[in-house]
């Protein structure tokens, strides 16, 4: 466990007890269906999604439901609801708007993670909001929401590849040397969305951003 949290956890009255004895959470993994994508950069939202899935308390089993593939599980007193959209990249909206209505989640508790070519391969960076920065999956969710205040983890797959060529590069797995650090990231990422949980988006950018 890490030691933000075992500090956390022999913490009375911590700060996401305040809402009531669960507090609610919409954890979203952005991606694309299908065998062709599954480990591809672009998909490594989904893959953060699927790791953080097994670091969970009281998991339900995924299932196919409207627009996503949906899990729910615990840590500590906050549930967490992991969504994995089908709807592929562009329409990634559909499924966030949809499941913050089903599920009654305010946009604020709502994390958004997805791949980031600007930052080099595993990089963590959280952010509230701000700018789609040419990715069409949160462009799409900042349509369908109405705004783009909504809090995202982006996680670098770096930008080697030849002008012209980002599609392909993005829909190809990481290299070997890459491989190698995926685990150690995915790690890293599920540990910053606990840390969004249960102390806030401001301590999980202070302890995560430089990692």
């Amino acid at each position: 466990m890490a030691n933000w949290l075992q500090r956390l956890l022999g913490r009375p009255g911590t700060p996401d007890t305040q809402h009531g004895t669960m507090n609610k959470y919409l954890i979203v993994g952005l991606g694309n269906p299908g065998d062709e994508y599954a480990n591809t950069r672009h998909n490594i939202g989904w893959m953060a999604v699927d790791n953080l899935f097994d670091h969970l308390s009281g998991t339900t089993p995924w299932q196919d439901r409207r627009y996503a593939f949906v899990a729910q599980g615990r840590v500590k007193n906050a549930q967490l609801v992991l969504v994995k959209p089908t709807t592929y990249m562009n329409l990634s909206g559909n499924a966030v708007r949809y499941w913050t209505d089903k599920e009654h989640i305010p946009v604020e508790h709502t994390l958004i993670i997805c791949d980031d070519l600007s930052l080099p391969f595993g990089k963590l960076r959280l952010r509230p909001g701000g700018s789609d920065g040419g990715h069409n999956g949160l462009k799409d969710i900042a349509q369908k929401l109405g705004t783009n205040a909504f809090p995202r983890l982006r996680i670098g797959i770096g930008n080697s590849f030849p002008r012209g060529a980002q599609i392909d590069y993005v829909l190809t797995p990481p290299t070997d040397d890459e491989q190698a650090l995926l685990p150690q990231r995915l790690e890293t990422a599920g540990e910053a969305v606990k840390a969004f949980c249960l102390s806030g988006l401001t301590f999980a950018m202070n302890h995560f951003n430089n990692q």
